[in-house]
């Protein structure tokens, strides 16, 4: 164990009917603290699997000024940013190592020091000459041509609005706004309001429909990805943008569709999002936390009714139902659907869990901090 992780729960490891959000928040942040040093968070790059598990960390820390949780993402960060503000090892050609730039905001705000402005300005200038398909969209990475992910927006979607509304850039407001509206234009399912995980306009990928050029199915995580990014562009996208009402209009109604495809018996909702009806689909934890975290911040920030808070209890709490602890007391989230690329029902059926999975806890903990926040 090492020093970031040493403060001890106030609660036993039962009755978890006891904990409020921000407890389990915490716990799910001290899981990995005491599993990881901070320079030593997988995988050996600046790279969205710390990105996100540090982004409901920081969501924690704004709530609880808990130093530690600050002191373990600033150590991170420093670890992956020279002395000059360059990034020691990322790959410029792919969205999800841009996505962990969104921690450097609040450490140059907290520090005042050029490193981070400097790192920011380097990652963001890619946007410039990412590389797009015949329609203006971001190939999600370099080697996958052309293909657009619904992963890509939470991905390159909050450092973009943040950066432009940070150093006056308009033009990233209105660069990711067009991503996002190209993204469910071309892959929002008309009968279920449910995204396909990506779209290749030309068709050449292995999974594209030959038609439209589709992936096959719902995904889960990788819709999850979608409300809470737009959600975080939302909080800071000008109230006057022109697109905002259209993203708004997004986000409601995939939102609206996603609640109907919720378990009833559990709360959770399904690794294939509409087809729990099949024997060897099963429950997943990171998409339901993430559901649950955008239809409760939909609700605080009023995109939403507050009768939709009820689906994000219920999430919730089916995926409080599903927590053990360790030998030591330490929390163990499962049922987490490891890294998965675009395949067919079989492919992401047959994709293996894992246990406090980086990702996983990210979403997590961006669930248990937002619930804090929810009433009733």
């Amino acid at each position: 164990m090492n020093n970031y992780g040493n403060r001890s729960s106030s609660l036993s490891p039962s009755d978890t009917m006891q904990r409020s959000p921000i407890e389990w928040a915490e716990l799910g942040c001290e899981a990995l603290m005491n599993k990881f040093k901070p320079e030593e968070l997988p995988p050996d790059r600046f790279h969205y699997h710390q990105g996100v598990f540090l982004s409901g960390m920081e969501k924690c820390w704004e709530i609880t000024q808990n130093p530690a949780y600050y002191h373990y993402i600033k150590s991170w960060v420093d670890s992956n940013i020279r002395a000059d503000g360059s990034i020691r090892k990322y790959n410029s050609t792919e969205l999800d190592d841009i996505q962990p730039g969104v921690l450097l905001f609040n450490l140059l705000e907290q520090t005042g020091d050029d490193r981070y402005k400097k790192a920011l300005d380097e990652l963001v200038s890619h946007f410039e000459s990412w590389k797009t398909n015949s329609s203006g969209g971001f190939w999600h990475k370099d080697h996958y041509p052309n293909q657009m992910w619904l992963d890509g927006l939470y991905m390159g979607g909050p450092i973009a609005t943040l950066y432009a509304k940070t150093f006056g850039k308009d033009e990233f407001f209105d660069m990711i706004a067009a991503q996002a509206l190209l993204l469910e234009k071309h892959t929002k399912d008309p009968v279920t309001g449910l995204l396909y995980h990506g779209w290749d306009e030309t068709k050449a990928a292995i999974w594209a429909d030959p038609e439209t050029g589709l992936a096959p199915e719902f995904w889960g995580r990788s819709i999850g990805w979608v409300p809470v990014a737009l959600l975080e562009m939302l909080e800071h996208n000008p109230a006057e943008h022109k697109d905002r009402a259209t993203l708004i209009q997004i986000l409601q109604s995939l939102l609206e569709a996603v609640v109907k495809y919720q378990d009833t018996a559990t709360g959770r909702w399904y690794q294939v999002v509409d087809k729990g009806h099949l024997a060897d689909n099963w429950l997943e934890n990171s998409c339901t936390s993430l559901f649950a975290q955008a239809i409760a911040k939909a609700v605080r920030l009023g995109f939403l009714s507050p009768d939709y808070l009820e689906y994000a209890w219920k999430g919730y709490q089916g995926v409080i139902d599903t927590l053990t602890f360790d030998e030591h007391g330490g929390l163990v989230i499962g049922q987490i659907c490891i890294g998965t690329g675009i395949g067919d029902y079989a492919h992401y059926i047959a994709r293996p869990t894992s246990e406090n999975d980086l990702h996983g806890v990210g979403a997590f903990v961006l669930m248990c901090v937002e619930m804090s926040q929810a009433r009733g």
